[in-house]
């Protein structure tokens, strides 16, 4: 396992999901590791869990000044910023474009890649004043390719992507790692979602296609070692057999 004793990680969206099981991966490595999310009990539920290597932080990262007052707060309690985890994202709307309620679309925007804008540029001064950071994005295959109903949830991951080797391109020569993940379907609420549509095949997916959100928080994890440095500015897929056997979810 990757060792991060004494780093300090911010997560996004930490309080279900992807976002909670890289929470407990990251602190389980040894870091200190900040919780921001909307639902406040579910974040002190994990926070109060994890204990005082935990921060929890209500936070609306389609809000820069949360974000920022978060980092702060963060760089208070812990002192640095090593890594950010950008895991926040919604799904809905899910609804072909002509249906489509303008407020409704644009709020997956402000979430989905404002969101990871606003981690971004809130963490980019504090870690090139301390000479590097690795910056961690959950993308989706959703990014590279349109998916019935989920236009708003496509153009934002896509964005998304976009956003990751931007950071790559201006920043790799000062020491910011820059990576996505793409996990492929994970047996989290945000699958739930999905099925209840019954638009497109992916929510025609059983249960048991999906994998469990530990798998792609020890990927989180393994991201952040120099094994994973020939990635820096890509996009990793757990659906890829060699990245899986590479991270050690399988033989």
């Amino acid at each position: 396992m990757t060792d991060l004793t004494g780093k300090v990680v911010i997560i996004t969206g930490a309080s279900r999901g992807i976002g909670a099981a890289a929470a407990r991966a990251f602190a389980l490595a040894g870091a200190n590791v900040s919780l921001l999310a909307r639902g406040r009990d579910d974040l002190t539920g994990l926070a109060g869990e994890i204990g005082e290597a935990a921060l929890a932080i209500p936070c609306e990262v389609s809000r820069f000044w949360e974000v920022e007052a978060a980092v702060a707060a963060t760089r208070e309690a812990f002192g640095r910023v090593d890594v950010l985890v950008n895991s926040a994202g919604v799904i809905e709307p899910i609804v072909h474009l002509a249906e489509a309620d303008p407020d409704r679309w644009g709020q997956t925007i402000d979430v989905n890649l404002k969101g990871v804008f606003h981690g971004m540029r809130a963490v980019l001064p504090v870690m090139l004043a301390q000479g590097g950071g690795t910056v961690l994005t959950i993308s989706s295959g959703a990014a590279h390719g349109p998916v019935e109903a989920w236009s708003a949830y496509c153009a934002s991951k896509a964005g998304a992507a976009m956003l990751t080797r931007s950071l790559d391109k201006e920043y790799a020569p000062a020491g910011i790692r820059a990576m996505g993940l793409s996990p492929g379907t994970v047996a989290t609420d945000m699958q739930r979602e999905i099925k209840a549509s019954g638009i497109n095949p992916v929510s025609k997916l059983e249960w048991t296609d999906h994998i469990p959100p530990e798998w792609p928080a020890q990927a989180l994890l393994w991201m952040c070692s120099v094994d994973a440095d020939e990635f820096k500015g890509q996009e990793i897929s757990l659906r890829d057999e060699q990245i899986r056997r590479r991270v050690g979810l399988e033989e």
